[in-house]
């Protein structure tokens, strides 16, 4: 099983250990450079490790905020998902989890800014308690420089007296810090599931905040409140034999007095890159924005879900992508991710959206659904769409075998590669190298199966006409009914179509059994790549994962299921 797990899953872990040993790698290196440098030999009597502590964890929460910004670069990511040349199967595969790798990189940055945060303070109370009467002699005399014109301080607390925190606290490196610190406890906190599901727009706006972030993360170091002995000062002053013979400073001639500077900040070379392509990135999609989205069809369903028909020029997509949509009647700043239901061979683009929040809730209004008093299309509220943008159902055609599994409004992404494979089956050109596919649909409320049972009718239909009833084999799986449904399916149960979705496949009651279903695919497609496809919730996508790891076979007689997840 576990060779099974690393068959599937070898480049994230093969990202997970880079990106780790990178980490590890800058940590160390950094700390013993600092733990070793003559140049930091004074800093180091006063404060310890903890000066390497500090600066080795910069250097990593640097190197982080340099990559966090790359896996939600969409336009970047939609660039390489298409670029055939060097994106196979596996590659796509991993940038399609660029969501994760973005949160693995986040848990990194707030790691590091924990042991900054921690290292410095400790350094705060270091350097005060240097100034103070227990202090040791070297640490009272490094203290105490600084006072006179032609020497230059090393210890940024001038008294013991002073105020540590008014002090710190009205320097750049004091202020920014806070200022870091709390933008990023706020991107943090506003980032958990709670706060995404309950409060979307809390956790849009507050992730804006990156902006002051970064530029606070870039004045930071101009601060320069940790201090070195200059290059300069390193030349005449000896100190291997200085540090033990302080007393002798300026009366011996490899003794004068050490002078001290600050680093010259770093960090903007680090995020320089990564900020200009992120800069560049949303400038793509401010031009998108200012397009004209021409709306021609408005459709409410019953289940309590809007369907919009749309066009814009130059607008090309493929099956299985996803947009976003910004209706500035209700926000002028959101956008939120929808999945296209159309298919790429009609002359327009669509979406199914569900009443989920706020903002999903101000666009019913907007339209008059809540009502179902729709207004003539041209007084409808103006939208504008970014994208189309890849994901991982796009690759259903890339297999001989797929498996598409989508819980509730999960089916979205499904909708537009059906229609996509009735179009082309009704086309005799089309050259498909899918030649099975299975799809299942788990579903709470029977009234949802309304706006998606047309389109299965359509395409069962159709397979049947053209002699393909085995390409598409579909399961509905109802998991919700009340005792008045289910007194009615009772009595219809020997009916020929079925008394839910009015299909010739019969719906299912319960959940499936997925150890049955895997094990019957493994059986069925020995020596194949299988793609399976899910779009839901987490705790169907992780059951889902480790079935495919459990019935991939290492023996390439065997069946290897691929496991591909739909993430915004």
């Amino acid at each position: 099983r576990m060779a099974c797990w690393i068959l599937n899953e070898k480049l994230s872990v093969l990202l997970l250990l880079v990106w780790l040993g990178l980490n590890l790698y800058l940590f160390i290196d950094t700390f013993y450079w600092y733990e070793d440098e003559d140049a930091y030999t004074y800093t180091r009597i006063m404060l310890g490790s903890t000066l390497a502590w500090a600066r080795a964890s910069a250097t990593c929460l640097n190197f982080n905020c340099m990559l966090i910004l790359l896996p939600v670069s969409r336009n970047l990511i939609s660039f390489l998902r298409g670029a055939n040349i060097c994106c196979g199967g596996a590659l796509r595969r991993q940038l399609d989890k660029n969501i994760i790798f973005h949160k693995m990189v986040a848990y990194g940055i707030s790691v590091n800014a924990t042991i900054h945060i921690v290292a410095h303070l400790i350094n705060i109370e270091r350097y005060h308690n240097s100034q103070s009467e227990e202090a040791g002699e070297l640490q009272k005399k490094l203290s105490g420089l600084g006072k006179s014109p032609n020497e230059s301080y090393l210890n940024p607390i001038r008294t013991y007296e002073m105020n540590t925190t008014g002090e710190v606290l009205t320097t750049i490196a004091g202020v920014t810090g806070v200022v870091i610190t709390v933008a990023l406890v706020l991107i943090m906190t506003s980032s958990t599931e709670l706060i995404r599901r309950s409060c979307y727009e809390v956790f849009w706006y507050t992730h804006h905040l990156f902006v002051v972030f970064y530029i606070g993360l870039i004045i930071h170091g101009m601060g320069q409140l940790i201090r070195g002995q200059t290059s300069q000062s390193l030349l005449f002053h000896n100190v291997t034999y200085c540090k033990d013979h302080y007393l002798e400073w300026e009366k011996v001639t490899q003794c004068p007095l050490p002078q001290f500077s600050g680093k010259k900040p770093v960090a903007w070379k680090w995020v320089l890159s990564p900020v200009v392509l992120y800069i560049c990135e949303r400038i793509v999609r401010f031009w998108r924005f200012q397009q004209e989205v021409v709306i021609t069809k408005v459709v409410t369903h019953s289940s309590g879900v809007l369907e919009l028909h749309m066009k814009k020029h130059g607008f090309k997509m493929e099956a299985g992508q996803y947009i976003f949509l910004q209706c500035s009647s209700v926000s002028s700043l959101e956008w939120h991710p929808f999945t296209l239901t159309s298919a790429p061979e009609e002359d327009f683009f669509s979406v199914h959206i569900r009443v989920v929040g706020d903002w999903t809730a101000a666009l019913f209004k907007a339209f008059g659904a809540e009502e179902k008093a729709f207004q003539e299309l041209w007084m409808l509220p103006r939208l504008a769409v970014d994208g189309p943008y890849g994901s991982a159902t796009t690759d259903v055609f890339h297999y001989r075998v797929s498996v598409c599994i989508a819980a509730g409004i999960g089916v979205t992404p499904f909708a537009s590669i059906l229609k996509s494979i009735w179009y082309k089956c009704c086309n005799p050109n089309a050259v498909l190298a899918l030649q099975k596919v299975y799809f299942y649909w788990i579903c709470r409320d029977p009234s949802a199966f309304e706006w998606f049972a047309d389109l299965l009718f359509l395409l069962e239909t159709k397979m049947a006409e053209k002699g393909k009833n085995d390409f598409l084999s579909y399961h509905i799986f109802l998991t919700g009914w009340d005792e008045s449904q289910a007194t009615h399916i009772a009595l219809h149960y020997d009916d020929k179509m079925d008394v839910i979705t009015g299909l010739r496949q019969k719906t299912f009651y319960g959940r499936p059994n997925w150890d049955n279903e895997f094990k019957q695919l493994a059986e069925k497609h020995p020596s194949n790549s299988i793609g399976v496809f899910f779009c839901g919730p987490k705790t169907l996508s992780k059951i889902l994962q480790k079935m495919c790891s459990s019935y991939s076979s290492v023996d390439p007689r065997g069946a290897q299921f691929h496991y591909n997840e739909e993430s915004f």
